[in-house]
């Protein structure tokens, strides 16, 4: 391998990795062993998002590390720029010819680059698959009917099958059978080998049987084929294959979704040398630079991190930080690039811009937590390794042996062939995908979305869940909550006047106004002379009055039993000539749902946090509605914190389930052991869950994990059958009790238990 000297011993350096020709979880574990086995190398792959994170020290070169993956038979590309001691050595020398050597990518947006590299191939690939597994559908019907349907069984049929069988073994189920044979050349096996073997062995010994002339019919004379077996698990294992394709190139579309938030563009104020008048000048945002000062109009994102400088406005910063109402801001307040101007026009200095800014590093976080989150390996893989080999030998030594013993190499190579045929994992290979395909099938038409077979492990070990407040336990819209007036002023008429003032603004609070007055018909009159008051409130002339409505510091006199808001949330005042005549609250309130469901989450031994963006006395008040503890509630956090908290509790030995739905929750779903989605959040907080449900109330939460565990418990009772079928029955094939014919029959009886008792979970209901 190439390396250099020249640096350092203890510098630690790091290099993010695009691994392709992942299968299974036993190739990302092998390409971790393989890293590890280098001085000072510490590394984790992640079978999902098909990345590795490499860190290490001495005088390794990242071209050694590309080579060492690549001669473990697999393709690796660095994302973003290598270390800069490597940056002469961008190829490597003893690169395997398996995997060609991929350039390095090119440094780019600090976002784009973690996504852009292997986006095509997931596209390529699920069409692939999707194509694969569409023949080997239309070919496999036919066949089943042939082999299953005693009144349809001719003398051609044998030959029937085996026309319609090649095609799908060796062309759709090429994938199994060359990650198989890669695998081999480098002396591992995965579960592509138990399938590859399985189908192979079905397939090649009902060949043998045909072209012998010695295939029977239905009624037992003759040998059996197993055409169907081949057939069926071929097509069953390529839906699940593209299925997991289709969700692991969704795992980066929360990386995509972080970069359409920010704006595209901005307008730059510049100084005209001529004139000497400042101009606006609309730039792409990448060419902003630290200092550049630019507008935001109502309406428009704010370009990228800064200080405003001039006006004042209402900032809409709950995609980003998770605060349910605007923050004013004023010359000196900063804003943070992909929030929303609300009102005013404002001018702001950029003070970050690029990888520096606080979406750029929710993204990173986003990138990072899916990375360093350990891959959960399926059940079947972890036996793999040792099952093939040794059915292998023992089909090996069953042939010697029945030579030697018989001397009839014929009767030998039969009792093999039961071995092998009795061994074949078809159960094993239809146990994991058949109870996933019905058990998100199920989810699907209840609401709730489950990405892969490991989250359901995942909800086996959850002991805690994180909630966010905003949109989640709450509704995430602004409703008015209480009116208090001053004097005989009567409420209806207060809220009456407050709307024709609110009328003409956009304001989240205005909009609740306006909404609780239309509600109760009260006939809101026309207001004119309307007038913003940016980061105040706004006032408007009603019958010749001037009416106000915003702060309290707007009116000369506030009276004192309207001074303090009597209810929790965001007040605002309405009065004229000078003095408040009364008070509106308007609060983000509590689905009627949620206490249910945290109750239901308490009963079944979960601890719940309640976490939010939001101010203590809004988080307190939803804690107690739902009945959280004061002691588990964490209000006035960002998202770093969310993160932050979700490691923490990971640190102490807590399995964390963090629900949430707005991009501020992101980096926390990423990082949390089971990401769970509210439906009505952003595209952005769905694509980094493992689970995402349609439906916006919180006891779908309980169904998620109820129903995920109940997936969970079939697949292993499937696999508990599978395996206890081939430890049983691979005795009774090497003593020559069981003939092919009966071996496949015993196959296919267990491949149909397997199916029947995955489709239980359609008739799975919710508790209560």
């Amino acid at each position: 391998m190439t390396q250099t000297t020249d640096r350092p011993a203890d510098e630690v350096h790091e290099v993010d990795l695009a691994i392709s020709g992942m299968t299974c979880a036993s190739c990302s574990a092998r390409i971790e062993k393989k890293l590890g086995r280098l001085d000072g190398v510490d590394a984790v792959v992640n079978l999902a998002t098909e990345k590795a994170t490499v860190r290490w020290t001495g005088p390794l070169t990242v071209a050694d590390i590309v080579a060492t993956v690549q001669r473990t038979g697999y393709g690796a590309e660095v994302l973003g720029d290598a270390p800069a001691a490597d940056a002469d050595a961008t190829t490597a020398d003893d690169a395997s010819t398996d995997a060609p050597a991929s350039p390095t990518v090119d440094a780019g947006a600090a976002v784009e680059r973690a996504v852009a590299p292997t986006a095509h191939h997931q596209v390529s690939r699920q069409d692939d698959l999707r194509r694969r597994a569409e023949v080997a559908a239309l070919l496999t019907v036919p066949v089943v009917v042939l082999a299953m349907v005693p009144g349809l069984h001719f003398t051609a049929s044998p030959w029937v099958q085996l026309v319609l069988a090649t095609p799908v073994v060796a062309w759709a189920g090429w994938p199994f059978h060359r990650a198989a044979a890669l695998n081999a050349r480098h002396g591992a096996s995965t579960m592509d080998t138990l399938v590859s073997l399985g189908v192979l062995a079905a397939y090649l010994s009902s060949l043998v049987v045909v072209v012998t002339g010695r295939a029977g019919g239905m009624d037992g004379d003759g040998a059996h084929v197993w055409f169907e077996t081949a057939t069926v698990v071929t097509t069953f294992l390529l839906v699940g294959r593209w299925m997991e394709a289709r969700a692991t190139d969704r795992t980066r579309d929360a990386l995509r979704g972080l970069l359409d938030l920010g704006a595209k563009d901005v307008a730059v104020l510049r100084t005209d040398t001529a004139s000497g008048a400042t101009v606006e000048e609309r730039i792409p945002v990448d060419r902003l630079g630290v200092g550049d000062r630019f507008v935001v109009r109502p309406g428009e994102k704010v370009a990228t991190d800064g200080v405003v400088r001039d006006g004042r406005s209402a900032v809409d910063a709950s995609l980003v930080t998770g605060e349910s109402v605007p923050v004013d801001v004023a010359p000196g307040a900063e804003v943070t690039g992909g929030t929303v101007n609300t009102t005013g026009r404002l001018v702001v200095e950029a003070t970050r811009v690029g990888a520096e800014t606080t979406l750029a590093g929710i993204t990173r976080m986003v990138e990072r937590a899916q990375t360093s989150k350990a891959p959960v390996q399926r059940l079947a893989d972890r036996v793999s390794a040792v099952f093939v080999p040794v059915v292998l030998a023992v089909a090996a030594l069953t042939f010697v042996g029945w030579w030697l013993g018989s001397g009839d190499p014929a009767r030998a190579l039969e009792v093999a062939i039961s071995v092998l045929v009795i061994a074949c994992p078809c159960a094993l290979g239809l146990a994991t995908p058949t109870a996933l395909l019905v058990g998100t099938g199920r989810g699907a038409r209840m609401g709730i979305l489950i990405k892969g077979a490991e989250v359901l492990e995942d909800t086996r070990r959850i002991d805690t869940v994180v909630l966010d407040k905003t949109g989640t336990v709450t509704s995430g819209e602004m409703t008015l909550v209480d009116v208090a007036t001053a004097g005989r002023l009567p409420k209806d008429q207060a809220l009456r006047a407050a709307a024709a003032v609110e009328q003409g603004s956009e304001h989240p609070v205005a909009r609740a106004v306006v909404a609780a007055a239309r509600s109760r018909a009260l006939g809101v009159p026309e207001a004119s002379d309307f007038e913003a008051l940016p980061g105040a409130g706004a006032r408007a002339r009603i019958k010749g009055t001037e009416v106000v409505v915003g702060r309290a510091d707007l009116f000369d006199e506030v009276p004192r039993e309207i001074a303090t808001p009597a209810a929790e949330g965001t007040c605002v005042w309405v009065g004229w000539d000078g003095r408040a005549r009364a008070s509106l609250t308007v609060a983000d309130t509590v689905r009627r749902s949620s206490g249910r469901a945290v109750r239901a989450l308490d009963e079944s031994g979960l601890v719940c946090y309640l976490l939010t963006g939001d101010h203590d006395r809004a988080a307190l008040t939803v804690a107690r509605d739902v009945g959280i503890p004061v002691g588990r509630v964490v209000a006035d956090v960002r998202p770093e914190d969310k993160h932050a908290m979700v490691a923490d509790l990971q640190r102490r030995g807590r399995v964390v389930a963090m629900v949430g739905d707005g991009v501020n929750d992101a980096a926390a779903l990423a990082q949390a052991d089971l990401g769970i989605a509210m439906g009505s959040g952003t595209d952005v907080a769905a694509d980094a869950a493992d689970i995402v449900l349609l439906r916006s109330e919180l006891p779908a939460v309980v169904d998620a994990m109820d129903l995920s565990r109940a997936t969970l418990r079939t697949i292993r009772q499937n696999l508990g059958w599978a395996f206890g079928y081939n430890v049983a029955a691979i005795p009774l094939a090497v003593a020559g009790v069981l003939s092919p014919m009966v071996a496949g029959a015993a196959m296919a009886a267990s491949s149909v238990l397997v199916v029947t008792n995955s489709l239980r979970l359609r008739r799975w209901t919710p508790r209560g």
